[in-house]
């Protein structure tokens, strides 16, 4: 439960922060990159010692860390951008009923339980996310601007399930207790080099001057950040052949704490349409979840 709890917790926070950020207007997108960082020298402090880089090079899993890391950085800028223009309720809610996604593979890859209970809950949670998602401006100018980014919540839900799929990928065929710190700091350390490399040509060129507050905010999500992964880990070794509730359980609690948070600090406003598909995705994911 103290894992589960705490994936929860942390992943709800990062969503957040991203709204923090945004508002004091500090750069989301070198907060990422310094986020990346802060993630490495935490499992390294954790790790205890520093992996040698050609015994990491040379692991079966190499490769599939490499591809965590370059989708962490993509998601993570589609995750604060849609933020931005979304709202915290609805990228939380885009993001985490991603969870169709690893539950359908999860059942056809893993032979996990398939009950009728969870097959519904599947179909009202896709229904829930464009519900979740509608423009809540009524007026035709302001829902002609929001109508385009209807997009964002859509790609944020695609390539979250599919991220959270690689991760139960990477659980079940590498992950073991010797090597899932050295797993997911290779992971983070990817992100971060790409990022670093964008970010350091930007700068070159002119295109975005230095925000030395990002370094702050980056350290203040990283740590969170990586727990948030860590946690989730060991929640899933802790109940093997179980990730078809597994994750949908944290989801559950993300979008309830994210959206909990979003109305009680930033006043944000929901349509009735976009009550009804927070409500939705409750009870989908309360279906998927003990169905």
């Amino acid at each position: 439960m103290l894992y589960l709890a705490g994936a929860i917790v942390f992943s709800s926070w990062l969503t957040i922060a991203f709204k923090i950020a945004g508002r004091m207007g500090i750069s989301t997108f070198q907060a990422i990159i310094f986020n990346y960082f802060t993630c490495v020298a935490t499992g390294l402090f954790l790790d205890g010692s520093v992996p040698d880089l050609r015994s990491v090079i040379g692991a079966a899993w190499a490769p599939w860390a490499l591809l965590m890391g370059c989708m962490f950085i993509s998601i993570f800028n589609l995750i604060a951008y849609t933020t931005r223009k979304s709202g915290v309720a609805i990228a939380s809610v885009a993001n985490k009923l991603s969870l169709v996604i690893p539950f359908l593979f999860s059942i056809f890859l893993y032979n996990e339980s398939a009950t009728i209970l969870k097959i519904t809950g599947v179909f009202i949670a896709i229904v829930a996310v464009f519900l979740t998602c509608m423009p809540s401006n009524s007026s035709s100018g302001e829902t002609k601007i929001k109508t385009g980014f209807l997009l964002l919540p859509f790609l944020l839900f695609i390539s979250s399930g599919l991220l959270d799929t690689l991760i139960k990928y990477a659980e079940v065929t590498f992950i073991n207790e010797s090597n899932h710190n050295l797993y997911i700091i290779s992971s983070f350390g990817t992100a971060g080099i790409i990022g670093a490399s964008i970010l350091a040509g930007m700068l070159i060129i002119g295109k975005m001057p230095f925000d030395p507050r990002s370094i702050i905010a980056g350290m203040l999500i990283g740590v969170p950040n990586y727990f948030s992964l860590w946690c989730l880990v060991r929640v899933l070794k802790l109940h093997a052949g179980n990730s078809s509730s597994i994750i949908p359980i944290t989801n559950m609690g993300i979008v309830l704490l994210s959206t909990l948070v979003a109305a009680l600090f930033f006043q944000e406003k929901l349509s009735k349409l976009n009550l009804l598909g927070i409500l939705l995705s409750i009870m989908a994911i309360c279906m998927i979840a003990f169905g």
